[in-house]
């Protein structure tokens, strides 16, 4: 299981939780999923807003946060499998007792002390989470200029060794083509700045562009919109407003307040001009004939469920587990209807997808032996 790096940037109150505010969202940071602040989602017969909806999200898809934790690799976790396990029994509020009955282990007081270990382990890692913490208040005071000569790097004209390996990094990369979607998000610092630099010609010079924009655009590139977006800013090749009601394109002449606003207002018609499709698509494995069925608001990012699934990180486990046994080449991916947009003022389309949804759930029933979809409670 993989997590994303805004699950490492969160605060311990946020990994708690499982979800963090980013400007008008709530981000999962279990799965990524995204829910706009402002909005009132319908489930189950009942209306929510964005956090109880996002708080529901993670009850229904990941059961909750210490379910997730505890499935993560012990690489990840520095917990060993039998502390793991033990962690659960601690978690389901069984008694020493019945652990070391359960597990038929030692006796009642072998569990005691483990617990004991355990707690030592929270101390330690109290003393160390306090040491880093400290260390990062000291680097907020290390010089602005500790970080020119990589940018000024990025800026150089490219020798042409750099320019091959720059050709041989894409084509890694952007496995179609550098105007296709991002395999995935090098780990190389080096490797990175150049999907980064790629990434930013998908937005114009001199343009600002509100949050939802910049999302749009960035869902082409890679699933993880949210992770390429943070890298973007942090790499100073993005910058926004403080509240991040605003973003453009870091050049050497950020524009003018005045000059902002007008090609704002010209992104936003060239926006509202770009056909985006929302609908309805099935996953479809042809050797036993299961489904998943998922909708989306965007069908141009069906692409980033396969990346998903070719890097092991699709968040249904069952349909990963599939895929990993009968290979990619067993699936296929198809649109089965598309949202027809009603010029309403009180249309909704969130809420005519999850209509859309839900009866092509009804049609299909991909649950059990049909299908990878969770079996909707009676």
């Amino acid at each position: 299981m993989s997590v994303s790096e805004a699950f490492w940037n969160a605060t311990l109150e946020e990994l708690k939780r499982g979800y963090r505010l980013e400007g008008d969202h709530y981000v999962c940071l279990l799965c990524g999923n995204e829910v706009e602040t402002g909005i009132v989602y319908p489930a189950d017969g009942l209306l929510y807003e964005a956090e109880r909806y996002m708080r529901r999200h993670i009850d229904n898809v990941h059961h909750s946060v210490f379910d997730y934790l505890t499935q993560l690799d012990k690489k990840l976790t520095g917990l060993t499998e039998h502390q793991t396990l033990l962690l659960r029994l601690f978690y389901q509020g069984k008694s020493d007792a019945e652990i070391q009955q359960e597990l038929g282990i030692g006796s009642a007081s072998t569990i005691r002390n483990h617990r004991f270990v355990l707690k030592e382990k929270e101390r330690q890692s109290r003393v160390f989470l306090a040491v880093m913490e400290l260390l990062k208040e000291r680097d907020k005071h290390a010089p602005a200029t500790l970080g020119t000569a990589k940018k000024e790097s990025i800026a150089a004209t490219p020798s042409p060794d750099e320019q091959d390996e720059r050709t041989k990094i894409l084509r890694k990369y952007f496995p179609e083509g550098t105007s296709g979607p991002l395999y995935s998000l090098p780990r190389k610092e080096k490797h990175k700045l150049v999907v980064l630099q790629e990434a930013t010609k998908r937005f114009e010079s001199g343009r600002t562009y509100d949050e939802k924009e910049v999302n749009h655009i960035l869902q082409d590139v890679y699933h993880d919109y949210v992770l390429l977006r943070r890298n973007l800013i942090d790499h100073s090749l993005l910058e926004r407003e403080p509240d991040g009601s605003q973003y453009w394109l870091k050049t050497n002449e950020a524009g003018k307040a005045g000059e902002q606003m007008d090609r704002k207002k010209e992104l936003k018609l060239q926006y509202k001009e770009m056909k985006t499709e929302a609908g309805v698509y099935q996953i479809k494995n042809t050797k036993n004939q299961k489904v998943l069925v998922d909708s989306t608001m965007n069908l141009k990012t069906i692409n980033g469920k396969k990346f998903q699934l070719q890097n092991g990180s699709h968040i249904n486990k069952a349909l990963q587990k599939e895929w990993n046994e009968y290979g990619e080449e067993a699936f296929v991916f198809e649109v089965l209807e598309v949202l027809k947009v009603k010029e309403d003022a009180f249309w909704n389309a969130a809420d005519e997808l999850a209509k859309l949804e839900e009866k092509w759930l009804d049609k299909l029933k991909p649950y059990g032996d049909k299908g990878y979809n969770s079996q909707p409670n009676k």
